[in-house]
């Protein structure tokens, strides 16, 4: 089993905790990690994306001059591409961008991504985080001590104090348990955890 140092706010390791191997102590499969942040990109999209064609742009029904002998160049619609108000050659209409994910893919994925910050020492711990009031630099001063600039705060429940005190640190950023997701793991180097944190991942992902 994996183990990793806990810290108390002051970033004064208090003690180790032990991680379940089947959650923290996988084998970092990439092919899974790509697939699942490919499909949860990709469902980000709207998809609503929309401009017209040159059958679409009204007006343009008349041809603008004579096939011959004006000099210029033909033209059947001052509707074409080419013209200014003309319609989109392959002009973008709105379309699905979902792409599906089977179950235990995303779990395998979850795993692995958790798995990735344990091999690369960026996972860190804490006791619990209580902040005295919800200010910046009380969590600026947190961070420093563990020295996580761009980390992902992984809360077991809601803590306005915290959120607030996290919100306006650039490269940081607070989600919860439930939402937590591949993409975000992988797109903060430093991944922060609660005991409480912990406990609740391994019961969700066991």
């Amino acid at each position: 089993m994996p183990k990793v140092a806990v810290y108390d706010i002051t970033g004064k390791a208090v003690g180790e905790i032990e991680l379940s191997d089947n959650i923290f102590g996988q084998e970092v499969n990439a092919n899974v990690l790509h697939e699942v942040v490919k499909a949860y990109l990709a469902n980000q999209r709207q998809g609503t994306q929309s401009a017209l064609t040159r059958a679409e742009a009204s007006g343009g029904g008349i041809k603008p001059w004579r096939q011959k002998g004006t000099g210029r160049a033909r033209q059947g619609s001052t509707r074409s591409p080419q013209w200014r108000h003309g319609g989109v050659v392959f002009a973008p209409k709105p379309r699905d961008y979902t792409i599906r994910v089977n179950k235990k893919v995303k779990r395998l994925a979850m795993k692995s991504a958790l798995s990735s910050k344990v091999l690369d020492t960026d996972l860190i711990v804490f006791n619990e985080l209580n902040l005295a009031a919800a200010k910046t630099k009380e969590m600026v001063k947190t961070l420093e001590a563990v020295k996580a600039d761009k980390a992902l705060i992984v809360l077991p429940e809601s803590n306005e104090t915290v959120e607030r005190a996290a919100r306006n640190i650039p490269g940081v950023k607070t989600t919860l348990v439930g939402t937590l997701n591949v993409y975000e793991i992988l797109k903060y180097r430093k991944l922060i955890l609660t005991e409480a944190s912990v406990k609740k991942i391994e019961e969700v992902y066991v």
